[in-house]
């Protein structure tokens, strides 16, 4: 129980620090949004960015669920930094760094509500707005 009780309130912490993000690139600091999201990854998951950044689509889950054990609140919180990470791309102009993190983030989303024994709302709709993200910037790519 206690380790569920944490993984909720880191959940509910990356939410706040999520929003902060976002608020960060619509003013327009980029570099204070991108140190953040830097440090989230540390505070958060206990790995360097360059570590997950590295991390192929395709070895992506698996890889962390066996090889470094994390839980599906873990896989959760490393989805929306990589929507994060999309968002910050996309707020530099770059749209196919965007679109690797878009997949990334919609992957794992997928993957931990499979796993998942309950249904989210909240998760449906990130998952919509994922899949419509990806297909605008497959157009425009």
């Amino acid at each position: 129980m206690y380790q569920k009780d944490f993984i909720m309130r880191m959940i509910e912490m990356i939410a706040d620090l999520i929003a902060l993000l976002l608020g960060l690139i619509k003013k327009g600091d980029l570099p204070q949004a991108s140190k953040l999201l830097e440090n989230a990854y540390r505070d958060f998951l206990k790995e360097d960015a360059s570590f997950f950044r590295n991390l192929p689509k395709e070895k992506l889950t698996n890889k962390l669920l066996t090889e470094h054990n994390y839980t599906n609140g873990h896989l959760k919180i490393l989805s929306e930094l990589f929507f994060a990470e999309g968002e910050l791309n996309f707020a530099k102009g770059d749209m196919e760094t965007s679109l690797n993190y878009y997949e990334k983030s919609l992957l794992i989303l997928e993957f931990s509500e499979e796993s998942s024994n309950t249904f989210s709302l909240s998760s449906e709709a990130k998952t919509n707005l994922l899949k419509a993200k990806i297909e605008t910037l497959k157009f425009k790519i």
